[in-house]
């Protein structure tokens, strides 16, 4: 596993409201307790804990792509054919219908949606791990260093994954636990 990203992911000011927090109508315990021991979520009931401990680990064996922005292209572009939304891209840019950029919600809710599709997981996993090395390579080395606009598009990110690993958390832990021998 790869420490920078474990590092990354450490104790934080922001991490559980930004990302949990949207989640808590589906899980009440959106603000899990952060053991000093192992510096990783304590599995409570009702929260993420267990699972969002997972992605970190995933994420921090993930080799990040080089253009992580492809990934998230793919999901959008599933969005526009598949579900028939009225975006495009123009340059690097997702617009809406009226031409103007996607705000962030609705950027985010395509990325969610284009999760769904085949693969869909996969590409949410490369967009957070390569956003997550992009932050790292220009210094921000925490989740809480982060630039704000990237933060916001990242937290959701994360979100999206665990809303789309939450009813599956059951075959997750029995698959690690497999895996791990025991």
């Amino acid at each position: 596993m790869n420490p920078e990203i474990q590092l990354f992911f450490s104790a934080s000011d922001f991490l559980e409201h930004e990302v949990l927090r949207p989640l808590s109508h589906i899980r009440g315990n959106w603000d899990p307790y952060v053991s000093t021991e192992t510096g990783r979520y304590e599995d409570e009931e009702d929260s993420f804990a267990w699972l969002f401990n997972h992605l970190i680990d995933k994420l921090s064996q993930t080799i990040p792509p080089k253009k992580y922005h492809d990934s998230e292209d793919r999901l959008a572009e599933h969005v526009q054919q598949s579900l028939n939304w009225k975006i495009k891209k123009q340059g690097n840019t997702w617009i809406n219908e009226s031409g103007s950029r996607l705000a962030s919600s609705d950027y985010l809710a395509t990325l969610e949606q284009g999760g769904f599709r085949i693969e869909g997981d996969k590409d949410l996993l490369d967009a957070a791990a390569g956003r997550v090395a992009a932050a790292i390579r220009y210094g921000q080395t925490h989740f809480d260093e982060m630039e704000q606009g990237h933060q916001v598009i990242l937290a959701g990110v994360l979100a999206a994954i665990l809303f789309h690993w939450e009813s599956f958390e059951e075959t997750i832990r029995e698959e690690v636990t497999k895996n791990l021998g025991h």
